[in-house]
């Protein structure tokens, strides 16, 4: 835009009167709108110029500023520039974020204060204070802060990190370029100064440069002199014989004191024999500290890595735990990472990654910085995984009725225990709804025949066109160790309107589609139902020719939002609440009045389980099946149910189901009780720290490529093995301990450790808490 290559100018006095600091910065941000990048501000002491901006499209902000007031760039973001031809008062650069600040005159007192990232440029002297409490985000460049001539007192106290140079320029007879008392309280960065230094803290060291040191002041210094325009000192400052750094002691220099004499020496030597209280208590003599260790302490920190599950893998029906899958991805262990969702299901790219709504995006805590993490692409990158049979073999067989997802969840995993498992299957194909009913646009067949060929692969046997009927279901109980039922739901409900003879079952409708059927249908559809079912069978409709396809219900649809969004995209409309009153030639008849044309009227309201084959006492009054909370019968200990013979849910609700029947069938097998397998409770929101991670726009999420999500993970209630609380420790009481399989722990000594719960604090997961230490109150 033309717009954007003007500069946008700005005066701080209108019609001979000083405007305020808000008017100021209103007119600045209403020109940021129109699209300017370029500043030109002739101000009058407004203060804030500068702060947190930044261009929607990612242009450097540069900004021309006189005669600013206080805390010019305070909080100054990456990709902003700013220029001061002169002076400035205070706080320029407060708590610095990657802005870049030349002032080509003096700073005022508290310069730098607080910088976090970016370059602040001073073409003078500094104030009292300047540069304290600069620190360094290993995420970010560290802070740079360059003067070329001299401090005020107070500088660089309680600096954390970030690098500081003082040229000294001009001050050659200047008692101290630092002023005094400077670097009180260091404990990082470092400091380059030219001249004398006087008062300095005796926590620091003032040191000779190494080669390191000289290649930073070498290369950084024409730069400096070129943003503040004094490219001509370049000759004066380079003689590396008249500079010197500053660095901070570590804290076990820092910590060695003389050590007076203790109390208990104190007592026993020049205290009343015995004590005061002497002849009615026995004195020990220990004295406890105002801050306590050990047994002393309030409160101590215990590391419990994995006590809660993180939001998605509560969330997630069969309770994959993506956080570990990303923290192996960040751990390079891509292979393991992709192997791992194969604990849990056989279908990660065709459920996970195509048709499952993802429940575990719903309550991923990223959507309240941004947008959730991608776990739907995790389990794409799943699909060539390559699994090789088991190397146990063990006597036991185990016979599957069924071959949907529910039964091949359950081949799978008792398979991969070693048994042997043969799959009965009725249709001619197996795979089950995901084969049978699901739309080619749903879900890529090639992706799911590569799935179901890996099931083959480790030796699950399926024997497709076998229909169990009562006595061959006799036959199984007596031939297999176990037996599980897993037929699903395939006998479509239909409501007994008048006319519902006229009525296409959706069910069947689906099937046919699968098979590579054209079933015939008119020009407009009726759709009875607005589940996620009904959705599929619009979306056939349409796919058949249709051109007006009509879904309604009696109640708010059921269907997940995306697959509404889906096919109104294509046309369709749904209408509730709509009460069906009878069907005709002209199609459905509501009962309050209303008649929705139809050539065709497809019935897509659920589907039930056709347990013919079983005898009665496996049933209960309505004709399910009976079963325990474990899926197992009420009357027959070595039959199991999983799957929507048993309670009709999402694909992910069934692979859960046939995966935990699986496991209890194990479990029964080597004579250990059955498990319900609950899931750890969910985090609380708040032990997980957004502060630790930064916002990404959503569009450049979606342009990210899976594998990027390692960074946006937040890893809740899973250690991340950032080492931040055994870097901010104050007495230096973590370790992080290495175990020879691999993992690690981290632990706080308690001979060290004070119990102040910053670990706590500071844990981005939530992995660290602070129990409550009993111990000096219980009686001996």
């Amino acid at each position: 835009m033309e717009k954007t290559q003007k500069t946008a100018e700005i005066n701080g006095i209108i019609d001979g009167q000083r405007i305020s600091t808000r008017q100021l910065l209103q007119e600045l941000y209403k020109k940021l709108d129109e699209g300017y990048t370029k500043f030109e501000i002739n101000a009058c002491g407004q203060h804030d110029i500068g702060g947190p901006l930044w261009d929607k499209t990612g242009k450097t902000l540069k900004f021309k500023v006189t005669n600013p007031g206080q805390r010019l760039g305070s909080m100054g973001m990456a990709g902003t520039q700013i220029v001061v031809e002169g002076s400035a008062p205070a706080d320029v650069g407060w708590l610095n974020s990657g802005a870049e600040i030349i002032l080509r005159g003096d700073g005022g007192d508290t310069t730098a204060h607080c910088a976090a990232t970016g370059k602040i440029y001073v073409g003078g002297r500094v104030g009292t204070r300047s540069g304290a409490l600069m620190k360094y985000d290993p995420r970010f460049p560290a802070p740079e802060f360059w003067v070329l001539e001299n401090t005020g007192s107070f500088s660089f106290e309680f600096m954390g990190g970030g690098i500081g140079v003082v040229c000294g320029y001009g001050c050659e007879d200047t008692d101290s370029v630092l002023g005094y008392r400077s670097c009180v309280g260091m404990v990082g960065g470092t400091l380059y100064i030219r001249g004398n230094v006087k008062e300095l803290s005796n926590e620091v060291y003032l040191m000779e440069l190494d080669d390191g040191d000289r290649d930073f002041l070498l290369r950084g210094l024409p730069v400096f002199l070129e943003k503040i325009e004094k490219p001509e000192l370049i000759n004066v400052l380079s003689n590396m014989s008249q500079w010197k750094k500053i660095v901070a002691k570590t804290y076990q220099e820092r910590a060695v004191k003389k050590v007076p004499m203790a109390i208990k020496e104190f007592r026993l030597d020049k205290w009343v024999e015995g004590g005061i209280f002497g002849d009615v208590l026995q004195d020990d003599f220990e004295v406890v500290d105002f801050v306590s260790i050990g047994d002393y302490r309030l409160k101590f920190p215990v590391w419990k890595n994995a006590l809660y599950s993180a939001p998605c893998e509560y969330n997630c029906p069969i309770g994959i735990p993506t956080q570990k899958r990303i923290f192996l991805l960040r751990q390079g262990k891509d292979e393991e990472a992709l192997r791992l969702i194969l604990e849990y299901s056989p279908f990660p790219a065709s459920v996970c990654g195509q048709v499952c709504p993802n429940l575990c995006l719903d309550e991923c805590n990223r959507r309240y910085l941004d947008i959730p993490v991608k776990i739907d692409g995790l389990g794409l990158l799943s699909q060539g995984i390559k699994v090789k049979p088991p190397e146990v073999r063990l006597n036991e067989k185990i016979a599957v009725i069924g071959s949907g997802v529910a039964g091949l969840s359950a081949a799978w995993q008792l398979r991969k225990h070693g048994y042997g498992v043969d799959v009965l299957e009725k249709d001619s194909v197996f795979g089950g709804k995901l084969m049978q009913v699901i739309p080619e646009e749903r879900l890529e067949r090639k992706v799911m025949e590569a799935e179901l060929r890996r099931i083959i692969d480790i030796g699950v046997n399926v024997k497709t066109d076998m229909t169990v009927d009562r006595e061959l279901f006799r036959e199984l109980k007596a031939e297999y160790d176990a037996i599980i039922i897993a037929t699903g739901a395939h006998n479509p409900v239909v409501i007994p309107f008048e006319g519902h003879e006229r009525l296409v079952k959706g069910l069947d409708f689906l099937k046919d589609i699968n098979k590579g059927e054209k079933p015939r249908i008119g020009e407009k559809v009726v759709v009875i139902g607005a589940g996620n079912a009904a959705m599929d069978v619009v979306i056939g409709a349409y796919g058949l020719g249709a051109k007006e396809v009509t879904a309604i219900d009696i109640q708010r649809p059921a269907a997940f939002d995306k697959e509404i969004k889906h096919v109104e995209n294509l046309g369709a409309r749904i209408l509730w609440p709509c009460f069906t009153e009878k069907i005709t030639e002209k199609g459905v008849h509501l009962k309050d009045g209303r008649v929705i044309e139809a050539d065709t009227v497809i019935i897509s309201v659920g589907d039930r389980p056709d347990l013919s084959f079983l005898e009665k006492e496996y049933l209960d009054e309505k004709g399910m099946f009976r079963t325990n909370e474990y899926r197992q019968s009420e009357i027959d200990p070595k039959v199991f149910a999983p799957g929507d013979v048993n309670k009709q849910g999402l694909f992910t609700h069934a692979i859960a189901d046939g995966r935990r029947a699986a496991l209890n069938i194990h479990r029964m097998l080597t004579a250990r009780p059955l498990d319900d397998f609950a899931k750890a409770p969910m985090i609380p929101r708040d032990r997980v720290k957004n502060e630790f991670y930064l916002q990404v726009n959503a569009n450049k999420v979606d342009a990210m490529a899976t594998e990027e999500e390692v960074g946006r993970c937040m890893s809740c209630g899973y250690c991340r093995d950032c080492e931040y609380c055994k870097e901010i420790c104050p007495e230096q009481a973590i370790a992080r301990i290495q175990k020879p399989d691999g993992g690690f722990e981290y632990v706080s000594e308690p001979d060290k450790c004070i119990g102040c719960g910053i670990c706590a604090g500071v844990c981005p997961c939530g992995i660290w808490f602070m129990e409550d230490n009993l111990v000096k109150y219980l009686e001996e």
